[in-house]
Formats: C-alpha cells, structure tokens, sequence
C-alpha cells in the first residue's frame, strides 16, 4: 500500500509539473505529428507496417536516422521531409523548456525566492561575518558536514556556494519561516541585524524567536543579544540557549588578562575541526548510577575526555565541574572536552 502511495503521489507530481509549466502543450504536438507521420508513411509506402512506421517515425522526428527504414515513394519522402524539419524546431523548443524550468528554478534558489521540505535541519537568521563563522564550524563539523541549512536573510543573492545551504530572501517573519519549514527543523540561530542600533537590534532578536517558538516549540532556540539587559525579554519568549556577545567578549578578556592563555584555549575549543571540542552525550550504560569522579576517571581512560560539566536535559540546568559524590542519575548529559565525539552505547 505504501509502494502504491508513493508511486502516485510521484505520479501526481510529474503530472503536475507538466501542466504548470505547459510541457502538455509541446508533447501533444510531439504526439500529433508521430501520428501523422506514421499514418502518412503507412498510406504512402504499402510494404511498412504499423509498429514499423511509429519507430520510422521517433527515428526521423529525433534525425537519428539508422536507416532500417528508408521511404522510397515521392509521399513517403515527403511525410519524411516534414517530420525532420518540424521534428528539430519541437524537440528543441521541448528541450529549450526543461532547461529553462531547471535554470529558473536555480536562479529562483540563488535569489532565495523558494521554498523549501526539508526536515531535521538547521535554519540561520540573518547574514554577517558571524554567521559565515558559524557556517564554516558546521561544515567543518562530521556532525553536520552535508546537513540541510536554511538562510533567512534580506541580501540579493545566496552568499556562499553550498549545495546543502538553502537561501530564503527576506525578513525573518512567519511566512519566511514556513517557507524554510521550521515546523520540521531541528535547531534556529536567530543573530542579530548589524545594520540597526543595539536596542533595536536586540528587539528584533525577541519578536524573531517568540515567531519561532510560536511556531515550533521542539525547535532549539539559539539567540545572539547585545545587552544584558534583554535576556530576560528572549527567556520570556523561552529561547533555550541565549548568547550575549558583549558580555562574553568581556569576561573572556579579563580572565585572559588575570590568565595568560586562556583566550587560546577556548579558541582551540570553539573551532571545530581543530584540536579538540566540546560534545554533549548520554552517560554511557555502564557509567550509569556512578558518582561523578568515578565517570571522570572513566571517560579519562576509555575515551581520552575531560567531563567538565553535567547537563539535566528535563530541566535544562548545567552543573559544572560537580562534586566528586555527585551520582549521576538517568536524564544527566556530559559535557565533555574530547579530540572526536566519543562513541558510546546507552
């Protein structure tokens, strides 16, 4: 039944490109003229069959020619004559319109005026230097190398080259966001406008993500903000990760000034593809009910990783570096320092 299910839903696709685009004009003019061809050729030349003079016919029309058939009456030459020369301007007028179709519906997708099906993707708000970077750690990432990524931007044309990076023109709104299909997305990084002031930067920000969680509540919300101040606006709208780039910038300075070299190492820790980075996973399933230094050790020996933190996935609260009788419980996620994400069975 499913088989069935598929094939027709193919079938009413097929059908109904062709009616859109108005290929169904063209292929009854193809199919006029191998009717009249083939019926012509049977009146004119006694010894042909049928079947004979319909592949006489595709023969001819595509100037293949091979020949098999040749016409020998004045009639026969004639249809013969008429089929070529009417058979090179329709199939090229058919040819010259799927291409057509194809190179629109690229144009279409580079000027990010499609909209797109996909599921378990990942869509970006906006489009700076930021979100290049942001791009270029996903694909560096095994992770998320050829996963589906949706743009959501006001820019004239898609910004970068990447068959897996689909580009929507506009503003973040709702209509953009059903057209990049948040209803099936996983993840939504919503960065700010950095054409507009801080503060109106930052509001844009809020109405983004309450038009993201109003929409998709499963999705997890990502949300770069200027000011400290509007984190409580983005928790209000229940973003799940809220990112103030000021802030950080500014802690990671002074430590890195009390510090020397700690602005090093979490460069190493954020760029991914180098060095080692930070994962999430499950505890492991013999790890499972164990205190806290005693999945360190673990983790240490058989999968060469610092366990830094413990993340209560019911709760979204984070635990960091837990006590050493901390015992682990079964909705606890590590947060871990490792060179590859380690495989682990749960």
């Amino acid at each position: 039944m499913k088989i069935k299910e598929k094939l027709g839903k193919v079938l009413y696709q097929i059908n109904y490109f062709i009616i859109r685009e108005n290929i169904h004009r063209i292929l009854f003019i193809i199919l006029a003229l191998l009717v009249t061809s083939t019926v012509g050729l049977v009146i004119f030349e006694k010894d042909v069959s049928w079947t004979n003079a319909f592949w006489w016919s595709i023969v001819t029309m595509t100037t293949v020619g091979y020949g098999d058939i040749t016409p020998q009456t004045l009639g026969g030459r004639t249809i013969g004559a008429i089929t070529m020369l009417l058979g090179i301007g329709i199939l090229g007028m058919f040819t010259a319109t799927i291409a057509s179709v194809f190179v629109e519906r690229k144009l279409k997708e580079n000027r990010g005026m499609g909209s797109f099906t996909l599921t378990d993707h990942i869509i970006i708000c906006e489009w700076n230097y930021r979100a290049r970077e942001i791009l270029r750690d996903l694909r560096s990432d095994s992770r998320t190398a050829t996963s589906p990524i949706v743009l959501i931007a006001k820019i004239d044309e898609k910004p970068v080259e990447d068959e897996n990076l689909f580009f929507i023109n506009g503003d973040v709104n709702e209509e953009n966001m059903q057209r990049a299909h948040l209803a099936s997305a996983n993840t939504v990084i919503i960065l700010g406008d950095d054409k507009l002031d801080d503060n109106a930067r930052d509001a844009q920000v809020v109405l983004s993500t309450l038009t993201v969680e109003g929409m998709n509540r499963g999705a997890y919300t990502i949300v770069e903000l200027v000011d400290e101040r509007n984190v409580r606006h983005c928790q209000r709208a229940r973003a799940d990760e809220i990112i103030v780039t000021n802030e950080f910038s500014s802690h990671l300075i002074s430590r890195t000034a009390l510090n020397h070299g700690i602005s090093k190492v979490v460069s190493e820790l954020l760029s991914a593809g180098t060095g080692n980075d930070f994962y999430r996973i499950p505890v492991p399933e013999h790890l499972q009910e164990k205190t806290f230094i005693e999945v360190f050790t673990a983790m240490k020996q058989e999968y060469n990783s610092i366990v830094l933190a413990i993340y209560k996935e019911q709760s979204e609260r984070v635990i960091s570096n837990p006590a050493t009788d901390y015992k682990l419980v079964d909705e606890d996620h590590l947060i871990l320092i490792a060179h590859g994400q380690p495989e682990v069975t749960v």
